[in-house]
């Protein structure tokens, strides 16, 4: 994670995988070559999570930096306390499972942890600093309890500790006991005042617009978190401090970036013009974390306020294209009432698989790139589920996207269903969806390429080796599809795997 993977954050997603190819050192630089760094090795970009907490800690008095792993070893004789945050620590979430169970091989992203932490625990034997562990991926330690006692990990921080870790700093320094784990929910959750401003860069200028989520899927943690708006001027505090290291791109993080500056679903064209108008200012481009496929489709009927956004990203920004992650998760009208009623809002689920086509168009039309996700072995998931989602992959077929499967992961509401993971057997239905976004990404992976990605001089070789990578799938394809067959109706362990 300690890494801007060449710019394009997108690229970042083949470090969930197992080399694939080629050797593990030319993948790794690849898809995460190691961060730039200052003589004590500080990166210049650090993951957004890290760079709050390291915030945090600073605004409250204490002595706190974020260090590159490569250089955490000199620092440990005198450290206090090694914080770490992860996206996937033991490759769990997606698209690592995805990999991990398709090509039997255990992903980069956990190899390259384990070998950290083995190392890291044999200094902390010797020196007896404190070990303390969170981000979005905190969960996973609940899966592989014995590693705490096997590296030594003190705590595990659940849910956002922008308060939480300071009190946690003051029990290190206070020789206090510490807990085991602490889970920070709606009610400890900090306000907007309380959430400090970053006092370095983050990975490809990635700065938070808004946090939580209204729309309360049950399989999402996010939605047990209440909703706030980061002010305006605090955007633009963080995209100075990230154009200050040089950092000239951005990505606005929130589950819903058409939602900014509203308090319902519906999309509100004044904050989201005032957004864009003042990157337009600091930054040479921007990229979406996330939206809503059906907050694409209410922002264009009701006064084309994302043609007006577009507009303005197109005209006053140096690119031509924008890319988003968005998540279809199933076809199923039914299985979307049951599970993310709230999905399709002001639309009623039965109308999702419409809507889901309707905002890939306008999307298209208006070269908005998606990266796009949907969810097998859902709760309460039947093979008619999933045939809806193949059919409705086949609909988009026509529209410029990438298409991921994920397998179900209990988070949010449904957190106490590690049976529906840890146990997955997957079907003939799932397989076919398998190949058909497969067969999907094979087609407008390339096209995308050729089109918009890694257009500069500097960036030759790794689009060179994108394209090469591509031919490679599509010649392997075959064998992809006869490893697919190979798991239908069989039963695998994931959380065990």
């Amino acid at each position: 994670m300690m890494s801007n993977h060449h710019g394009r954050e997108f690229i970042g997603f083949t470090a969930t995988s197992p080399p694939m190819f080629l050797p593990e050192f030319i993948w790794t630089y690849i898809c995460c070559p190691k961060p730039r760094v200052d003589k004590l090795g500080r990166p210049r970009e650090a993951p957004y999570g890290l760079r709050k907490i390291e915030a945090s800690l600073i605004e409250s008095g204490f002595k706190a930096s974020i260090i590159d792993p490569d250089y955490v070893f000199k620092y440990l004789k005198k450290a206090k306390a090694v914080l770490i945050g992860h996206h996937d620590f033991f490759a769990y979430g997606p698209p690592s499972s995805e990999w991990w169970l398709i090509t039997g091989k255990v992903p980069v992203n956990r190899r390259l942890f384990t070998k950290f932490m083995n190392k890291l625990s044999s200094y902390k034997k010797k020196y007896g600093f404190k070990i303390l562990v969170g981000g979005p991926a905190a969960w996973q330690w609940q899966w592989e309890s014995d590693k705490i006692d096997l590296w030594g990990v003190d705590t595990v921080v659940d849910g956002e500790a922008d308060i939480a870790i300071k009190k946690l700093a003051q029990k290190i320094l206070d020789s206090e006991p510490l807990p085991k784990y602490i889970y920070i929910g709606v009610y400890d959750s900090p306000k907007v005042n309380q959430i400090p401003v970053i006092k370095g860069a983050s990975v490809n200028g990635l700065v938070e617009i808004m946090r939580g989520c209204p729309r309360g899927c049950s399989f999402c943690s996010v939605t047990l978190r209440p909703l706030r708006h980061i002010p305006l001027e605090v955007i633009e505090k963080e995209i100075e401090v990230n154009t200050a290291s040089g950092v000239t791109s951005g990505i606005f993080h929130s589950e819903d970036v058409l939602l900014y500056g509203t308090s319902d679903v519906i999309p509100s064209e004044e904050p989201l013009r005032k957004l864009h108008e003042m990157s337009a200012r600091h930054l040479k481009s921007i990229a979406w974390a996330h939206v809503s496929l059906a907050a694409v489709v209410v922002a264009e009927r009701q006064g084309r306020i994302l043609s007006k956004i577009t507009d303005i990203i197109y005209s006053k920004l140096d690119q031509d294209y924008i890319g988003v992650e968005v998540g279809i998760e199933s076809g199923s009208p039914k299985l979307a009432e049951k599970i993310m009623p709230g999905k399709s809002a002001p639309f009623p689920p039965s109308k999702y698989p419409e809507i889901v086509e309707e905002a890939f168009s306008i999307m298209h039309e208006h070269k908005i790139v998606p990266a796009a996700t949907f969810i097998l072995n859902m709760p309460g998931e039947t093979p008619e589920d999933v045939v809806k989602t193949i059919e409705l992959i086949e609909r988009l077929r026509s529209y410029r996207s990438i298409i991921v499967p994920m397998i179900f992961v209990p988070l949010g509401r449904l957190k106490g269903a590690r049976d529906v993971v840890a146990k997955v057997r997957i079907t003939r239905e799932h397989v076919e969806a398998m190949k058909a976004a497969l067969d999907h990404s094979l087609i407008w992976s390339e096209r995308i390429i050729n089109e918009f990605y890694l257009k500069e001089r500097e960036a030759l070789a790794l689009r060179l080796f994108l394209k090469y990578f591509m031919k490679i799938v599509r010649w392997k394809a075959n064998s992809l599809y006869r490893s697919l067959e190979d798991f239908v109706e069989k039963e695998f362990v994931i959380a065990k795997l």
